[in-house]
């Protein structure tokens, strides 16, 4: 059984450090200075309106992408210590169950449990919690070669669905905001409230996109558990994530790239992006040597779930503004919110380094 490596916490506390303020940080900057590549950035942290691409729509699917890989590790470990797979299964369906009901909360808080047509189901964390329900009995059931037809079958299935399925009033193969097959599925099946009106980008479709990417992290885990030498793992993975990519812009000419339809042609980009981003960690981490550095993420990496919904019900803006505005106060207001937002991700950090010294940690 593979030891658990600090490449994997680290990568997805880097993710979340952008998912709970770094990201908004960064935002915060364009604008600020005349600097033409500093406004550049800035501009990659919003989502498009509708079709295209920046780097912030790659948040979520790496999330999705390392819940895979992870999961891998623990249900290998799980079996390891005596386990049997309906066991597993059960903890599995149970942290599904957990993590719907927490994602519910989020997404509604107060939630208006006597209007139930105003709340809304889908979420970040009832995602999470389905792919990662699905990963585990795709892992179980299949070796490496199924979940890759797994892997395909659901991409082309789904691109086949939104341009082969009329919509009513609108046709087939309407991929507009007001005509695609998502948005029709959503508005006859889901109940509760759709977050933009005439669909929902966490509803019922769009679920099956992507929990390929979890079902990619998969692979991904298991090339890293492979009794063969580090080079050659950050070999095929590098291969597999380039391949990915560019069979992503290739598909991308008639599927275009959005996340708001989770379109096969974003699931691989961003899939080969995130296999990209592992390596490049994997390799800096545990074939180099360079650990330290990676402290600073793992510490956010260990409590991801913690510091998500901490960001939802805490005000650390606020707080921070209480103890720090008196420091930047002479500084040009127009920086006070960066400044606001750099004290509420040292507010977090620190508070996350307590409960990591303390060996707390907030998992499902």
């Amino acid at each position: 059984m593979k030891k658990r490596l600090l490449s994997i916490d680290a990568l997805r506390g880097f993710d979340m450090l952008l998912i709970s303020g770094g990201g908004t940080f960064i935002y915060l900057l364009g604008g600020k200075t005349d600097w033409t590549w500093l406004n550049a950035l800035s501009e990659q942290f919003e989502h498009p309106a509708w079709n295209g691409f920046t780097f912030y729509d790659f948040i979520f699917p790496l999330f999705l992408f390392l819940a895979g890989v992870s999961l891998t590790f623990s249900v290998r470990s799980g079996l390891a210590k005596g386990m049997t797979k309906r066991q597993i299964y059960r903890k599995a369906f149970f942290r599904m169950l957990i993590l719907i009901l927490l994602g519910i909360l989020y997404k509604n808080a107060p939630v208006p449990i006597w209007e139930p047509g105003q709340i809304r189901f889908g979420s970040v964390l009832g995602r999470i919690g389905l792919a990662s329900f699905a990963g585990v009995l795709l892992f179980l059931n299949y070796n490496l070669r199924g979940r890759i037809i797994w892997f395909a079958a659901i991409l082309i299935s789904y691109y086949l669905a939104l341009f082969l399925i009329p919509v009513p009033g609108f046709g087939a193969g309407d991929l507009s905001f007001e005509g695609n097959l998502v948005g029709w599925v959503d508005r006859n099946f889901m109940p509760g409230r759709l977050l933009q009106g005439t669909y929902d980008e966490l509803a019922i479709l769009t679920q099956f996109p992507s929990l390929c990417l979890t079902i990619f992290g998969t692979l991904a885990g298991e090339i890293l558990q492979q009794e063969m030498e580090e080079l050659k793992k950050i070999r095929r993975l590098s291969l597999i994530g380039v391949g990915c990519i560019l069979l992503a812009l290739l598909w991308a000419l008639h599927f275009p790239i959005n996340k708001h339809l989770w379109t096969s042609s974003f699931i691989m980009l961003t899939a080969g992006m995130a296999s990209l981003f592992l390596v490049l960690f994997y390799w800096l981490i545990e074939v180099q040597g360079f650990r330290k550095w990676a402290f600073f993420f793992k510490v956010i990496g260990m409590n991801s779930l913690l510091i998500y919904l901490g960001y939802r019900f805490i005000d650390f803006n606020h707080t921070a503004e209480l103890l720090f505005s008196g420091i930047y106060s002479i500084t040009a207001e127009k920086w006070h919110e960066v400044f606001r937002a750099v004290g509420a991700l040292l507010l977090v950090w620190f508070g996350l380094y307590i409960m990591y010294r303390n060996k707390i940690f907030v998992k499902v």
